[in-house]
């Protein structure tokens, strides 16, 4: 790579999204000087022509005086890394070679390792959201969880794609990450082992309430065919007479930009913003919807905290460009926009260089989508995993962070362990053995590894109970409610 390199930008994708959320172009690639052009600030050849200098002399210096040896691309590829860190962006990186291609592989049909949409933020790897039904969120894996270590190594000064090849792997082996978690006093470590990971982004059922017809369309992510399969799934539950239409983009970190705006074209009714871009200039491309006519039956939306970006673009038309209702948490907070750029040697950066807007023109940027209906979900749905570790066990009078997880996962499963405060008292401890003795393990009232393991293996299993979502089940009633009406 040569010095103008460090210079030139070639656009070859717009990108959206905590780790990939792209708006594909018909032009593949625009030239170098339209894509850097727009600032109102030009600075002179002469001030550029002494920043190279400076540059070239920084360059020259640490090469030849420098107490190792260095190689050339490592110094111009940490240049770019600087640069990028300037920003201070968690969404602006840099990619090189073997990186960029790893990336382009995640966007296809699957791939191997844990499932989670991550970004680096205050200098951590953080989650941004664990795909659904993926090994990372059945482990326990949770938005804004931080990764400090990756199988007890820590990745403090890895790049976040650095971090990322570390955490990716052969389906079936395991990763074992320490987490930090907001509310947590201790950091924690989550085995994971690493999946398949499928790229099936829309999945469709009927759900039969109070004599009413629902149709229940669960977004993944917004990968290219997602769109076309929404449609089709769309059509079939339409064919089917259903009364209502519930749209479900939990944990749906994001992907193509087409993807939402072809999805919210048969929704969102005719002459509404779906979403609006925003450059640096304060100028707006509004993407207008042009559905012939409102549909015929209520939609409710559903989101938590772990939809980002192309899923809160949606949640936004639902609720400003439908006047539909969405049910859930408030949503992640991702509204800026990159754009994907060659560097000619196979490296990319990805660059933030717009906004969206929602429908209505409101930037979202890390304060997410407020739902019209907020719900949370049970207490025990947020539980980090247990692990007994180097205690052993855990008995009377004893005090930890993952006692009080035990503690609201046996409240969870309808026992009574008197507080939850993470100190194990009498009360926690009878309920242990109520526990233990409708497993068929043995009542001693502690938690060795072996209870441990059980009981969070209950509490998944009641998690995955329909019945036990309390977003979905509201989202339910309220959209009953409005067929019946």
């Amino acid at each position: 790579m040569n010095k103008k390199q460090l210079l030139m930008i070639v656009a070859a994708v717009m990108v959206l999204g905590a780790f990939g959320f792209y708006f594909q172009t018909a032009q593949p690639s625009i030239e170098t000087d339209s894509a850097a052009t727009g600032s109102s600030e030009v600075k002179s050849e002469a001030s550029n022509e002494e920043l190279v200098a400076k540059f070239e002399k920084a360059l020259a210096i640490i090469q030849e005086q420098y107490v190792e040896e260095v190689s050339e691309q490592e110094l111009y590829e940490g240049a770019i890394e600087g640069m990028l860190r300037t920003l201070d962006d968690p969404y602006s990186v840099y990619m090189d070679q073997e990186t960029a291609t790893q990336f382009v592989e995640s966007l296809g049909s699957h791939f191997e390792g844990i499932g989670a949409e991550v970004s680096m933020t205050d200098g951590k790897v953080t989650i941004v959201a664990p795909f659904r039904e993926s090994p990372a969120e059945k482990a326990g894996l949770q938005p804004n969880d931080k990764i400090i270590r990756i199988d007890g190594e820590s990745i403090e000064g890895l790049s976040l794609y650095e971090a990322v090849l570390q955490i990716r792997g052969e389906k079936g082996t395991t990763v074992n990450l320490t987490i930090e978690r907001a509310g947590s006093s201790e950091l924690f470590d989550i085995p994971v082992e690493r999946g398949l990971i499928p790229i099936e982004t829309v999945r469709s059922d009927v759900i039969e309430q109070d004599g009413k017809t629902l149709g229940l369309l669960e977004i993944t992510s917004f990968s290219e065919d997602t769109a076309e399969r929404f449609k089709e799934k769309l059509t079939e539950l339409e064919a089917q007479g259903m009364d209502g239409l519930l749209i479900d983009v939990r944990g749906n970190p994001g992907g193509y930009l087409n993807a939402v705006e072809d999805i919210g074209k048969l929704i969102i009714p005719g002459g509404t913003p779906i979403v609006q871009i925003e450059n640096r200039d304060g100028e707006k491309v509004r993407y207008v919807s042009n559905l012939d006519e409102k549909k015929p039956y209520p939609i409710i939306g559903i989101t938590d905290r772990a939809s980002a970006s192309a899923s809160e673009i949606l949640a936004g038309a639902l609720i400003e460009g439908g006047g539909y209702d969405v049910v859930g948490e408030q949503t992640f907070g991702k509204g800026t926009v990159q754009q994907t750029i060659k560097l000619g040697d196979g490296s990319e950066l990805k660059l933030s260089l717009f906004k969206w807007l929602t429908s209505a023109g409101n930037d979202i940027n890390g304060e997410g989508v407020m739902p019209t209906v907020e719900v949370k979900q049970p207490d025990y749905f947020y539980t980090a995993p247990l692990s007994v570790g180097d205690a052993g066990v855990w008995r009377v009078d004893m005090m930890s962070e993952q006692i009080r997880n035990a503690q609201m996962m046996l409240k969870g499963l309808g026992l009574e362990p008197g507080r939850d405060d993470g100190y194990f008292n009498e009360q926690t401890k009878q309920a242990v053995t109520a526990f233990q003795r409708d497993h068929g393990l043995d009542a001693t009232g502690e938690i060795d590894e072996e209870t441990a393991s059980l009981i969070q293996q209950k509490v998944v299993e009641q998690v995955r109970e329909r019945d036990n979502d309390l977003q979905l089940q509201t989202a339910i009633q309220l959209l009953v409610k409005q067929v019946s009406e």
